[in-house]
């Protein structure tokens, strides 16, 4: 995502307002690797800002994301989280704890083997996506079962 004053001026070439709620959410973006959902971005909004709505958040997400300031992550239970990091990368998915994690890796190697997909598609991205349990769940279950 651009920096805060970059994001102004695209709003303002665009004809959209500058308002206090927007620039708070610019604020939780910027330089944010945790991913938030709209409701996570809204609870943290509401205590300095009690007139703003969910709708609020939302419309800004939505506006972010046409302008390719933010990718939408959807969740294999139906959620929305937003990235502000638009680079090239991929994510890892704690199953317990629900936490996203970015990989840098390189793995665009798996398209050089997607042959028939190449032919059939025109291919504009993709993303690796890896599912399992974060090292801090792995020592949380640890200790559990120690006290079982």
């Amino acid at each position: 995502m651009k920096r805060k004053e970059s994001l102004i001026n695209s709003f303002r070439e665009k004809g959209l307002k500058i308002t206090p709620q927007r620039l708070a959410i610019f604020k939780i973006l910027e330089n944010n690797s945790s991913h938030p959902s709209a409701d996570e971005i809204y609870c943290k909004l509401k205590k300095n800002y009690p007139t703003i709505s969910l709708a609020t958040v939302y419309k800004t997400l939505e506006v972010l994301e046409m302008m390719g300031e933010v990718k939408l992550l959807k969740s294999e239970h139906g959620g929305v989280r937003f990235d502000p990091d638009c680079s090239s990368h991929h994510h890892f998915i704690c199953k317990i704890c629900n936490k996203i994690f970015d990989i840098k890796e390189d793995y665009s190697y798996i398209l050089k083997s997607a042959k028939r997909v190449k032919d059939l598609f025109k291919i504009e991205d993709f993303r690796v996506e890896f599912f399992g349990t974060c090292k801090d769940c792995q020592i949380k279950r640890k200790k559990k079962s120690k006290i079982v």
